[in-house]
């Protein structure tokens, strides 16, 4: 291992970025044409988001983007993660709405004037609400429908923009959201939730298939979520079989049909009751399985599992969020055990090391045998920032962001060929069922004047970048 006191560099094409989500950030809920996504009507049922907020304002990004963009090349980012709203682009679903795409122009125009590189992403959850009530994603009809917002997003924008992502982190909109019930829209039941996850998946299918025969200049890829899931006792069978479960309906669920094109079949097995198999229709997996150039990596925390409770056992997937029902199908028995660890505001372990073995395992056994680019499209840490004297010396997030940017750089030194990090978040923005409660951003945003005020990390970040080095 490299001396950690010793200086060490980035390769010379590996980017910087930050990211964000439209509904995260841009406010303007209902101008312009746009109509309610999932997210806007989840956010008015008692109960469901923190505080009962919503996004109507957010980061007032839609009238500050030049702002913004001016922010990011303050910052010295590369590189600009941003997502693309179905319900700004087709309201309800329905016709293009040509002020929703001209809002994407002019960022992608200023993006580029600044030379920042726009890595576009087609879905971060907001599905129009209109669609919902036909059904969600649960209805295999959304998944022909996204395809066709996707093309009309690339006639708009393919002539500039280069790198697209179909979806970010499908199984936080299927398992999370139709099975926990934490996310949008908030329905709570195995079946449905197996059912939006498999329309996803051919929904990215479709999609990349379409993009790829029309324009084959472009890098297609997506954006998953995964764990390093850990037995709390590597000698008890009841413990690995707990991890193999949490390993196969968080990660292997959606890797294998990407890359192998078919489920894996321990997971089947496991969810054979709840009829999943219908959904899976003559020629899917085929599509589900068409090629991309990239696969973008979003690791926030490992997770110690196990087949029994103790007092320190989480029974969720995440610590900080307790649906009624697991958002696993057929893992109601895992529990989550917390570790000596240090934690953040979210209650999530910080597990560097976690994202080195992740970045290995997934290049060895998905993405390095098909030549495909592996990028870390999410990493970050919420914690109790305090703006002191105009300044917000938040030590502990510069800490996890270069402990991950030193596991990124562990990882290439074991021969994995990772392109570019995107840090979570640029901006402190609406942080889903926790309203504004959580900041993430390596900027602090004042929800009621809309000051940005570059915290600490974001100083360290920007020297990272200017160095090219820790």
């Amino acid at each position: 291992m490299p001396d950690a006191t010793s200086p060490r560099s980035f390769p010379p094409t590996f980017f910087f970025g930050a990211a964000t989500a439209a509904f995260q950030i841009e406010g303007a809920a209902h101008e312009d044409g746009r109509t309610d996504s999932i997210w806007d009507a989840f956010c008015r049922v008692p109960g469901a988001v923190v505080n009962a907020d919503n996004g109507d304002v957010a980061c007032d990004h839609y009238h500050r983007y030049r702002d913004d963009v001016s922010m990011m090349k303050d910052l010295g980012l590369e590189a600009y993660r941003f997502s693309t709203s179905w319900s700004r682009v087709q309201p309800d679903g329905g016709a293009f709405n040509p002020k929703g795409l001209d809002f994407y122009s002019r960022l992608v125009d200023e993006l580029l004037d600044k030379g920042i590189a726009p890595w576009l992403t087609l879905y971060h959850w907001d599905l129009p609400q209109a669609l919902q009530e036909l059904g969600g994603w649960a209805n295999r009809d959304t998944a022909f429908r996204f395809r066709d917002y996707a093309l009309g997003v690339h006639d708009a924008l393919g002539d500039r923009v280069t790198s697209w992502t179909t979806l970010n982190e499908p199984w936080c909109a299927s398992f999370l959201s139709y099975i926990g019930g934490e996310h949008a829209p908030g329905i709570q039941d195995p079946a449905t939730g197996l059912a939006a996850g498999h329309h996803l998946l051919l929904a990215h299918g479709l999609t990349v298939k379409d993009l790829a025969a029309r324009d084959d200049s472009l890098q297609l890829g997506i954006t998953l979520n995964l764990t390093v899931a850990d037995a709390v006792d590597p000698t008890d069978a009841g413990d690995l079989d707990a991890a193999r479960r949490i390993d196969g309906q968080f990660n292997r669920f959606f890797l294998d049909p990407i890359f192998r094109g078919s489920y894996p079949a321990d997971v089947m097995q496991d969810v054979a009751h709840l009829g999943f198999e219908q959904h899976v229709q003559p020629g899917d997996l085929e599509i589900i399985s068409s090629p991309i150039h990239s696969l973008g990596v979003n690791y926030y925390h490992g997770d110690a599992v196990s087949s029994r409770p103790t007092d320190a056992a989480m029974t969720t997937a995440a610590p900080s969020v307790r649906p009624k029902r697991s958002p696993f199908p057929a893992a109601d028995d895992v529990y989550w055990h917390l570790r000596d660890l240090p934690t953040t505001g979210m209650g999530w372990e910080v597990q560097p090391e976690g994202l080195t073995r992740l970045l290995k395992r997934v290049h060895d056994e998905y993405t390095g045998p098909a030549g495909i680019a592996l990028a870390v499209t999410e990493n970050g840490a919420a914690y109790d920032d305090e703006l002191v004297d105009g300044a917000v010396h938040d030590t502990e997030r510069v800490s996890f962001l270069e402990a991950h940017l030193r596991a990124i750089l562990d990882a290439i030194d074991d021969g994995v060929p990772v392109t570019g990090y995107f840090y979570w978040s640029l901006m402190d923005n609406f942080e889903w069922a926790w309203g504004y409660d959580k900041r993430f951003g390596i900027v602090r945003v004042d929800y009621e004047t809309q000051e940005r005020t570059p915290k600490d990390s974001a100083i360290a970040y920007t020297r990272v970048i200017s160095g090219r080095s820790l």
